[in-house]
Parts: structure tokens; C-alpha cells; sequence
């Protein structure tokens, strides 16, 4: 049932502070705190200014001033932090228009969702992410002008298996899925993790070890609207880290933190819904599939490589897709095959169920962006029935040569989807969801932030290979 301003208030007076959250463009929770008597219907009615030039891919530092509305629905009770504090969710205005920012990313969600709506296609969207992540013992990393490191630890990492009091069961690499305890170290510290999320009001499914040595952990949530989706996902990743910080470990959603071994993606179930019918079933389709669907899956392969700009979008995630690590790296779909970037789960033959999952994204990108983003592709091959061929149900990585050329894979890089990002991005723009102002930021944000400086510094393997020469 949603929450009213007065349901907020009453809830306010059973904490200390509350706490006004908002996202940068790069997808980071940002924060600022109030005592909980400031909490009134004034505050809702008139916003609370902010230092929007402080906030990446924001404002410039002659126009600053912005402004934070917040949003009632939102408000939930902080379940790490000492202090009795509650949450809520805000939406980035303009001061002196007192519209929406157009920069703000859950304002580009809301869009998504409306241009849905607008389209007549669907009334709804429905996401469930499938967020993996690793939990380390320590980790220390670092950078000058000459040196360059990183250095992991984790109870679990096969590098420990002979190390001086070792009590053995670390896992080899890609041993890690489904181990019970002793071999599994995380049990406790997971269902932790799942039980301050429902405390939070993120309603969970499962939790389980993943593939990876070294602690890699899945929880998936029960799926939910776009914008709710994209919330609850940064609810997540912030219990996640200080669940995990509590009990003397450290969590990362970074995509490919180990060689070796496989990374950590964010697997991306979708479905459209027209009033009680799921949009995206047919009896008698491929894998249960309505044409709506095929087009979906088309708009999304079509797209695919622009999309990886935003749901994929760190120099980091092109250490992940990369075959062999069960990394979808092929622009192909199939109803069971793990290293296609669409897969249709069989688990099920109820209409409810059938869905898509785009497999590409990771946890590193920003949530409303992305999920806005899938969609916008989504809707882009319905609206224009783009087919996306044949499925590929057999071994993707071990085809004759042949036949490997006729299967197109995802860019390499993160400089070569920023590229592709530039040049098709018209399906971004219908209904005014993404605008070239936001879309522009953003990739002069990464080209400039992260492309750059990684593309300009030595790595320390090529002193493995050239120091010599």
C-alpha cells in the first residue's frame, strides 16, 4: 500500500534522523541527513536544497543551486546505522522551474515508464536483476606515478589452499556454485544480508554461493516495477556493503575483480504486461515466445552494443565479457544457452513466468539508466519489428569456424561502446525519455574519467612482457 505524507511523518517520529537520498548520473547513492523534528509537510511540499555542482554529471559551479523532492513512497527504515534513521528516496528538481532535472536518472525511469504507457504496447514493465558480487576478506589497491597494484584476500580463494594453518575447502576456480558449509563460508553472513533487506521492504527470493573462488555470492529479489526496481536495487548494494562491513568483510559489484576465474554480471529478467496478460507469451511461440517478445529480443540485439555504453559501463566490464567465463559475449538468443546475451528461462511453463534476460549488464552500472535504457531497445524493436533471427541453441564457444563468423559478438572495450553509444542512440530519445544533453554528459563523463586515464597508464603485466625487450 503506498505511503502518504502523513504515513511518513508518524513513521519519523519513531527515529533520530532521516536520511534524503539521491543518485548521481555514474549510478552512486548520494546523501544528506536531517534531525527527525525537520520532517514536516512543508518540507515535502517545498523540497530541500542541494550543492548540485558537487554531484558528478550534474550542474556546473555558476548554477549550483538544485533542489530535492521527496518522494513519500520511498521512506523505509535504515537497518545498518546505529543511530534510528529512516530513508527516502528523492527526485532531483530545478530550482527555479521547479520541474524535474533532466540529468536526474530516476526522472529518465519515470520517463520510461510513461512512454510505455504512451505507446499502448503495454501498461507495465516488470525487471528482476540478478545482482552477483564478491565478498572478500581485505583488499588493498593503489596507483603513483611509478607503481600500480591491487592485492585480494579471501578465506575462500584456492591461493590459500597451502598456506601455512590452512584448514582446507577453498574452492577451486569455477567450483563455487552450490557448496554447503564448511566449503561455503558465507551462509551466515548472506541470510544476514537477506533478512535486512526484507527488514528494508526488498522482498527476496534466493540467496546462494556463485560460481567463482574467493566469495562470489548471489541474492536475487523478487521482481517489481522499473523505477521501483532500480530503487530497491540501490538498497541492495548498500546492505550488501555494510552488512558485509559488520561482519569484518568487504563487498564489491566490480565486474572482473580476479583473473581467472569467471566475473560478477548482473543478469537482467524482463516482461511487459497489458492489464493481468503478460505481453511476451504465446502457446505456441519458440520457447513460448509471443512475436512482441521476438521484437523485444530484436530491439535489444539490434542495440546491443550502444546499450553496453550504459549497462555495461566500466573499462572493468570488458574483463568480464570475454568468452570462457560463462559471459554472454554473443549477440545471439536462446532458450537455454548461458553465453547468448538473451536468454528465455524454461524453468517454468506458466504465462506469468515467461520473460527475458539480457545478460549482459553488471552491477556497476547505474540502475534507472539501464533498466530505462533495455526498455527504450525493447520498445524500439516492437514498434519496428525488427527480427532477431534464428535462436542458437547449441555451444555458442565451440562451433566450426564457419559458423562462429556468422554469430556477431559484443565490442571489446568501453571506448568502442561509448562509440557506438554516439552513433545510435535515436532509440534513447522517443518520448523524451534520454535527452542528447544527458546522453552527452554521460559519455564525455566516462571518455574523460575512466577511458582516458586507464587507456594512458602501464599495466603492470606489460612489465611481465616488455620490461626485457
Amino acid at each position: 500500500m503506498p505511503k502518504t505524507v502523513a504515513d511518513v511523518i508518524q513513521m519519523g517520529k519513531e527515529v533520530k534522523m532521516v536520511d534524503l537520498r539521491f543518485t548521481d548520473m555514474p549510478g552512486t547513492w548520494q546523501h544528506f541527513s536531517i534531525p527527525a523534528r525537520e520532517l514536516t509537510a512543508e518540507l515535502f511540499e517545498e523540497g530541500i536544497g542541494f550543492d548540485g555542482s558537487s554531484i558528478r554529471g550534474f550542474k556546473e559551479i555558476h548554477e549550483s543551486d538544485m533542489l530535492l523532492m521527496l518522494d513519500p513512497d520511498t521512506a523505509f527504515m535504515d537497518q545498518v546505522l546505529e543511530v534510528p534513521t529512516m530513508v527516502i528516496f528523492c527526485d532531483v528538481y530545478d530550482p527555479i522551474t521547479r520541474q524535474p532535472y533532466s540529468r536526474d536518472p530516476r526522472y529518465v525511469a519515470r520517463k520510461a515508464e510513461a512512454y510505455l504507457k504512451q505507446t499502448g504496447i503495454a501498461d507495465i514493465s516488470y525487471w528482476g536483476p540478478e545482482a552477483e558480487f564478491f565478498l572478500f576478506n581485505s583488499v588493498r589497491y593503489g596507483e603513483s606515478m611509478n607503481s600500480s597494484y591491487y592485492y585480494i584476500d579471501s578465506a575462500e580463494g584456492w591461493w590459500n589452499s597451502g598456506v601455512e594453518g590452512s584448514k582446507g575447502g577453498q574452492i577451486s576456480p569455477k567450483r563455487g556454485y552450490f557448496p554447503v558449509p564448511p566449503t561455503d563460508t558465507l551462509q551466515d553472513v548472506r541470510s544476514k544480508i537477506v533478512l535486512a533487506l526484507e527488514a528494508a521492504g526488498v522482498p527476496i527470493e534466493v540467496h546462494h554461493h556463485e560460481v567463482a573462488t574467493a566469495g562470489q555470492t548471489e541474492i536475487d529479489m523478487h521482481f517489481g516495477p522499473l523505477v521501483r526496481m532500480a530503487d530497491s536495487l540501490l538498497i541492495y548494494k548498500y546492505i550488501v556493503k555494510n552488512v558485509a562491513r559488520l561482519n569484518g568483510l568487504t563487498a564489491t559489484f566490480m565486474p572482473k575483480p580476479i583473473f581467472g576465474d569467471n566475473g560478477s554480471g548482473m543478469h537482467v529478467h524482463q516482461s511487459l504486461w497489458k492489464g493481468e496478460r503478460n505481453v511476451f507469451f504465446s502457446e505456441s511461440g519458440y520457447a513460448q515466445l509471443s512475436d512482441t517478445a521476438r521484437y523485444y529480443i530484436g530491439g535489444l540485439l539490434k542495440h546491443a552494443p550502444a546499450l553496453l555504453g550504459i549497462v555495461a559501463p566500466t573499462t572493468n566490464s570488458y574483463r568480464r565479457l570475454v568468452p570462457g567465463y560463462e559471459a554472454p559475449v554473443n549477440l545471439a538468443y536462446s532458450q537455454r544457452n548461458r553465453s547468448a546475451i538473451c536468454r528465455i528461462p524454461v524453468y517454468s511453463k506458466s504465462p506469468r513466468a515467461k520473460r527475458i534476460e539480457f545478460r549482459a549488464p553488471d552491477g556497476s552500472c547505474n540502475p534507472y539508466l539501464a533498466f530505462a535504457a533495455q526498455l527504450m531497445a525493447g520498445l524500439d524493436g516492437i514498434q519496428n519489428q525488427i527480427d532477431p533471427g534464428e535462436p542458437m541453441d547449441k555451444d555458442l564457444y565451440d562451433l566450426p569456424p564457419e559458423e562462429a563468423k556468422q554469430v556477431k559478438q559484443v565490442p571489446g572495450s568501453l571506448n568502442l561502446v561509448l562509440d557506438a553509444l554516439e552513433a545510435d542512440h535515436e532509440f534513447l530519445l522517443k518520448g523524451d525519455v534520454f535527452t542528447e544533453d544527458l546522453l552527452e554528459a554521460y559519455i564525455a563523463y566516462k571518455r574523460e574519467v575512466e577511458v582516458d586515464p586507464v587507456r594512458i597508464r602501464p599495466h603492470p603485466y606489460e612489465f611481465t612482457l616488455y620490461f626485457d625487450v
